[in-house]
């Protein structure tokens, strides 16, 4: 259910950026999200075809891009990319690890008409 306020959250930026560079409409809307983040694009894009309609996006096509999830090791420092569930460090097998990177959700940029 967060995803609808995180889609009216996108909106409210892409209609805003729109109105700043005097749009008639918006038409793509590129989105990047990681691979860690609970966003589900479905949902986005479901919620994304209600909220939008008599705006400035109504009709725009959403992208997403999935990143994936980077990760350092805290004991070894061997970074690894995450090919299933959390796990241990591939390396050293310590379960101390940190994300450095597959937990993003944002607005990568929007076109365009005038």
């Amino acid at each position: 259910m967060h995803e609808l306020s995180v889609t009216e959250s996108v909106l409210e930026i892409a209609c805003k950026h729109a109105e700043q560079a005097q749009a008639t409409r918006v038409t793509d809307i590129h989105l990047v999200i990681g691979r860690l983040s609970s966003i589900v694009d479905d949902s986005v894009a479901f919620y994304w075809d209600i909220i939008s309609k008599d705006t400035l996006c109504e009709n725009a096509q959403l992208h997403f891009k999935r990143l994936p999830a980077e990760l350092i090791c805290l004991d070894c420092d061997h970074q690894y990319q995450l090919e299933d569930d959390l796990m241990p460090c591939p390396n050293c097998g310590s379960p101390r690890i940190r994300v450095l990177s597959g937990d993003e959700f944002n607005l990568e940029s929007i076109e365009i008409q005038r």
